[in-house]
């Protein structure tokens, strides 16, 4: 116990005077635990802080892994000054993965409360799209739709962009904006808009007119989506007050009675 003390002290001590540094420690077991980071982690960010170019992926999730194994070190830690057994150290990995997976968990739930807001960007955001493609090339309309593309879309439409300007012809890059925000029917609008770009021009217009179909489409799913919405809450309020003013009456009837039952 004694020589614990003294390592946990000595440690302490070489991180205070930076002989040893724990964020270079954390950042080359990083590729270690780079399999820990979930498929969708990269969009639940874009979505919780707008597709901010700046946010560093890497360093949140390092951040998450720090504070991972640091509670499952203080737990051991604790434990072996006070109870130390199998079951101790096996909560303290638990708990540790807890802490690890608390900002995940949290991004989710935003994910969840915001799905139908973000469900129903893309559909207007392809109907922009729509008309840009009437007047130029599928690779030009994409890379002049990024300005005007909500947010959360934008760092994935420059990446489109600059994998079609390379030289990448195939439906990949499309395939990977679909995966990279895998909001409602993007698989399928995506494969619609590669076939559009492959399209000849004697055959453009009749692909746009099914382009635009299934852009109408999905708007027409967005507005009722929207408008259920509305009602649902309608009729939550509605149900509020309907049960608020019956449980008035009811106290006021039961006031009544033993009122009179008094008298």
């Amino acid at each position: 116990m004694e020589f614990l003390l003294i390592a946990v002290i000595v440690l302490f001590v070489l991180e205070y005077t930076k002989r040893i540094d724990s964020k270079k420690f954390i950042s080359d077991i990083q590729p270690y635990f780079s399999f820990l980071m979930e498929d969708d982690y990269k969009f639940l960010l874009s979505i919780r802080y707008g597709g901010d170019e700046d946010l560093d992926v890497n360093y949140l999730f390092n951040k998450r892994v720090t504070q991972g194994i640091l509670t499952i070190v203080c737990l051991v830690f604790v434990f072996l000054l006070s109870n130390f057994s199998f079951i101790n150290v096996l909560i303290s990995f638990i708990l540790g993965f807890l802490v690890f997976k608390m900002p995940y968990i949290k991004l989710n739930n935003y994910y969840k409360a915001n799905l139908e807001k973000i469900n129903q960007m893309l559909p207007y955001y392809l109907k922009g799209l729509e008309i840009l493609i009437q007047h130029y090339t599928v690779p030009v309309a994409l890379r002049k739709s990024v300005d005007t593309a909500p947010d959360v879309f934008k760092p994935g439409l420059r990446r489109l962009c600059e994998k079609i300007e390379a030289g990448d012809s195939s439906v990949e890059p499309y395939m990977d904006f679909a995966r990279e925000y895998p909001v409602r029917d993007s698989m399928r609008m995506m494969r619609l808009l590669y076939r559009l770009g492959l399209g000849s021009q004697e055959n453009k217009q009749e692909q746009l007119i099914m382009f635009a179909k299934n852009v109408s489409t999905l708007q027409n799913k967005a507005r009722e989506q929207k408008y259920q919405e509305r009602l649902d809450r309608m009729e939550k309020k509605t149900m509020s007050m309907l049960m608020t003013t019956g449980g008035g009456i009811l106290l006021l009837l039961l006031a009544s009675m033993m009122q009179m039952m008094n008298l």
